[in-house]
C-alpha cells in the first residue's frame, strides 16, 4: 500500500516597502523551482509559497520601485512552517508592533523562521535571536553588534541555520539559504536539482555554531 504524499510546508515570504528585491523574490524563485522540479520527477509538490504584506495595502513597493502583490495581510496570514524575512531598508519593519507580534507568534509554530540580509534587525526587535551566532549583510555587521551587543554576529558566511533559527548574508545570500532550506527540508537531490534548474552555482558551504545539513568548515563546493 502506498504512503500518502506528506502535505506541502507552507512558506511565508514577508513582504514590507522598501523591501529588497532579490531578498524576497529570490527565495520565492527558489521554493517555486524546487516544486516545478519534483513535480516534473514525479513527485508531490513540497512548498505551498505565500506573500504576507505588512500595513494596509494590496502588497509591497520594493526598493528601485518594483511592485509586489501579496496573498495575505499580517492579520488574516495562515500559519506557516516557514516563516522568511526578507531585509532591505527594514526601520519601519523593524519598529511594526503587528509584525513583530506576529512573527513572535509564529516562532512558536513554525520549524523555522529566517531573516535574508537586514531581515536579522527584524528578528532581533521581535526578539527572536538569542546568544548564539548570527550574520547580515556585511555593510549592517558593525551596526547589528551595536545596536544588539548580546548577538554574536558572525562574518564570511553565506548563511547561520541553528534549526529553529536561520539568518543570511546580504541579498544574492537569499538563494543560497533558501537552497540550504529545499534540501533541509525535502532533500539534497531536490535541491541540488533546483539549483542546477536555476542555472546557478549553489554553494552548500558550512553553517556556523552547529551545522545543519553543512560540511566541515572550509570545505565548501560548487554544486555542478
Amino acid at each position: 500500500m502506498t504512503s500518502p504524499a506528506a502535505p506541502a510546508r507552507r512558506v511565508g515570504l514577508v513582504l514590507f516597502d522598501d523591501v529588497e528585491v532579490l531578498d524576497a523574490c529570490g527565495p520565492f524563485e527558489v521554493f517555486s523551482v524546487a516544486n516545478r522540479v519534483a513535480v516534473r520527477d514525479g513527485r508531490p509538490a513540497p512548498f505551498e509559497v505565500v506573500l504576507i504584506a505588512t500595513g494596509d495595502g494590496p502588497g509591497a513597493r520594493a526598493r528601485g520601485g518594483l511592485r509586489l502583490g501579496a496573498d495575505h495581510r499580517l492579520a488574516d496570514a495562515p500559519a506557516c512552517d516557514v516563516v522568511l524575512v526578507p531585509g532591505g531598508v527594514v526601520d519601519a519593519a523593524a519598529a511594526d508592533r503587528e509584525l513583530l507580534t506576529w512573527l513572535a507568534r509564529a516562532r512558536g509554530h513554525a520549524e523555522v523562521v529566517a531573516s535574508v540580509c537586514t531581515g536579522a534587525f527584524v528578528l532581533a526587535a521581535a526578539g527572536l535571536l538569542d546568544e548564539r551566532e548570527v550574520t547580515t549583510h556585511w555593510e549592517d555587521v558593525a551596526d547589528l553588534r551595536a545596536r544588539w551587543p548580546h548577538l554574536r554576529v558572525v562574518e564570511g558566511v553565506r548563511y547561520v541555520d541553528h534549526g529553529d533559527v536561520a539568518t543570511s548574508a546580504g541579498i544574492s545570500a537569499a538563494l543560497d539559504l533558501a537552497l540550504h532550506l529545499v534540501a533541509r527540508l525535502a532533500g539534497r537531490d531536490l535541491a541540488v536539482a533546483t539549483a542546477r534548474q536555476m542555472d546557478y552555482a549553489w554553494r552548500d558551504e558550512p553553517v556556523a555554531g552547529g551545522p545543519v545539513g553543512g560540511r566541515a568548515a572550509g570545505e565548501p563546493q560548487p554544486v555542478a
